[in-house]
């Protein structure tokens, strides 16, 4: 693989072999995260103070996003982009070991976290000016939770039982239907029920998709998410709601 000016637009990708596979389809998301400033966001944005492996941290995450990527699922995986010094040439930057990376993950509290999503909405309008606005005039966006299963009961907010009996956490997600395009989310802890937090949530992901776009926008939840709170916070952005509310028996007077 050849490289020039370390620009990815002008990668060149050789192969002296039939049967040699590597992560070279990380060019493309790494070519669309340089042109939308991913790199100066993450320096821009996430601050971890003075604690081990606060440096470099767009290094550092951007490591781990093509781990992500390429099937990582543990910090160990991220050695595989090491191999060969591919990485390098694939990235734009040269992946930081494990051990670093590790580091780097214990330094984030929760306050951090929304360092991240300070760089994710400015990251999701960016790729919109870019052109990846929704077209459709009628916006459908989806609440939804999930559960991200954990092992061990040394993680903060993961060492609980879900709703599914299992150990992990509980996320929000909000999802726009057309394009499955995640434009927000929130770690909650395990034992977290559904709707927990759904209408600041909510609230959050409307705000940040009306700033970019003036199409009519569709709420749509399950029972979880019905509440006036939730409600109230869709009709502040001029948004509908719709939810599935199971059904009740009369009851007799």
């Amino acid at each position: 693989m050849k490289a020039s000016s370390h620009n990815l637009d002008r990668l060149r990708i050789d192969f002296d072999a039939p049967g040699l596979v590597a992560n070279a389809g990380l060019v493309l998301p790494a070519t669309l995260a340089q042109h939308l400033g991913l790199p100066e966001l993450l320096r821009k944005h996430v601050r971890l103070g003075k604690v081990a492996g606060a440096a470099n941290a767009d290094r550092k995450a951007l490591t781990v996003v093509a781990s992500l990527l390429a099937g990582g699922e543990w910090v160990d995986d991220v050695n595989a982009l090491r191999a060969g010094g591919l990485g390098a040439e694939v990235l734009g930057v040269a992946p930081a070991a494990a051990s670093t990376v590790g580091t780097f993950l214990r330094a984030f509290t929760a306050g951090h976290v929304r360092q991240l999503d300070a760089v994710q909405e400015d990251l999701h309008q960016r790729a919109w000016e870019a052109g990846a606005r929704p077209q459709e005039p009628t916006l459908k966006l989806d609440l939804d939770s999930t559960v991200i299963e954990t092992y061990g009961l040394l993680k903060q907010g993961g060492k609980h039982f879900t709703y599914q009996q299992t150990r992990g956490y509980h996320p929000l997600l909000a999802t726009i239907a057309e394009s499955g395009e995640v434009v927000h989310s929130r770690l909650r802890e395990g034992r977290a029920q559904a709707g927990r937090g759904a209408a600041s949530f909510a609230g959050q992901a409307l705000a940040r998709v009306r700033r970019g776009t003036t199409a009519q926008i569709v709420v749509r939840a399950d029972s979880g998410f019905y509440a006036r709170k939730v409600v109230e916070a869709c009709q502040r952005q001029r948004a509908a709601f719709r939810s599935r509310c199971a059904s009740r028996p009369a009851i007799a007077s």
